[in-house]
């Protein structure tokens, strides 16, 4: 079952679905498609999801019903969860080439990448739902950054999910739970370890985002992600992590730390051939990092559809921008598109426009 996804490729074939009393399921291009056969008992569950399980992580799974695991098979390296539910046990079973895909070839809508390769310090945040690439485009970035510069590049990740080549750096990976207790724990000690890359897998809690906003702003250059999805909702889930009194102190802490935020999707190919990157990028321009530290978030998205220049202050685009040129450009197909947009009749403004 895990060679079907050496064979067809991890950009088609993203996940593996086991659970008793349906048969396994695989997502391919973004859609559930169940295999023929008989549904699986929760026996058979066990016997495929427990031999690719340590001692330990079977062990944790029955303390806390739940648990975060890795595999590795062939060229491939594989992100596992399994679960308690209702007939038993589940698991869902992600697939991530070992091999970090170049990152002129991952999709970006301009060449705004090459501007974070050469940032010394600040936060780049990517963001998106689960399933939308972040860690790829994230392993992409460090893994230029790492073959440009002689730096030390350290990553806190809840599992490792790339294992990156050293090159020029020196790079230590660390995955909670298997060398540090937490995001929290492991951000603390990171600080005292002399980083200049810092990659926190996930913010979660109003101690991590802390902490991480504090090593940005004393000049490390730090990569995290959101499950959020789109460039200003990233900034209000910040906000939100933090009680009323400290609301000022985070968003000019916030205004002075960010560098970009990107929002991802990834969008079925036209054609059905796999699937292509959607964008959303926010440049912490001077104007943004005034609106952020004052608070006026709802007034950031006008930054993002007037400054798309190639300028320094510039680089943005919307999420259906990007959508529409990807329909123009015959890559996605306009139903689909359609679909993906978090504004249909802003996305149906930038189809009426020649650009």
């Amino acid at each position: 079952m895990l060679a079907y996804f050496e064979r067809h490729g991890v950009m088609r074939i993203s996940d593996l679905h086991i659970k008793p009393s349906l048969p396994p399921a695989y997502r391919i291009d973004g859609s559930l498609v169940p295999m023929r056969g008989d549904p699986l008992t929760l026996e058979a569950v066990k016997g495929l999801t427990y031999p690719i399980l340590s001692e330990d992580a079977i062990a944790k799974l029955e303390t806390n019903l739940t648990v975060d695991a890795s595999y590795h098979y062939g060229s491939l390296h594989f992100r596992i969860n399994v679960f308690k539910e209702n007939d038993g046990i589940a698991a869902a079973i992600r697939a991530l080439s070992s091999d970090v895909p170049p990152i002129d070839r991952v999709g970006f809508p301009n060449n705004v990448w090459q501007d974070i390769l050469d940032l010394q310090s600040g936060l780049v945040l990517v963001t998106g739902v689960t399933g939308a690439g972040k860690s790829t485009t994230i392993a992409s970035l460090i893994d230029r950054i790492a073959a440009l510069r002689a730096l030390r590049i350290i990553s806190i990740e809840d599992p490792i999910e790339y294992v990156l080549a050293h090159k020029s750096s020196m790079i230590s990976q660390r995955e909670v739970g298997r060398d540090v207790r937490s995001f929290s724990d492991g951000l603390r000690s990171v600080l005292r370890e002399d980083p200049d890359v810092i990659f926190v897998g996930e913010m979660r809690d109003a101690e991590t985002v802390s902490m991480t906003l504090m090593a940005a702003e004393t000049g490390h250059l730090v990569f995290s992600t959101l499950h959020t999805r789109d460039t200003t909702g990233s900034i209000t889930r910040i906000m939100d992590y933090f009680s009323g009194d400290r609301q000022e102190e985070v968003r000019n802490q916030l205004s002075l730390s960010l560098a970009y935020v990107i929002s991802q999707k990834l969008v079925p190919r036209a054609g059905g051939s796999g699937r292509v990157i959607a964008m959303e990028i926010l440049n912490n321009t001077y104007a943004v990092a005034n609106l952020i530290r004052i608070g006026k978030v709802e007034q950031i998205y006008t930054q993002l559809q007037t400054k798309t220049k190639n300028t320094p202050d510039g680089k943005m685009i919307t999420l259906e921008q990007h959508l529409a040129s990807l329909v123009k450009s015959r890559q996605v197909e306009l139903k689909e598109a359609q679909k993906w947009a978090n504004d249909a009749k802003v996305f149906a403004d930038f189809m009426s426009m020649d650009y």
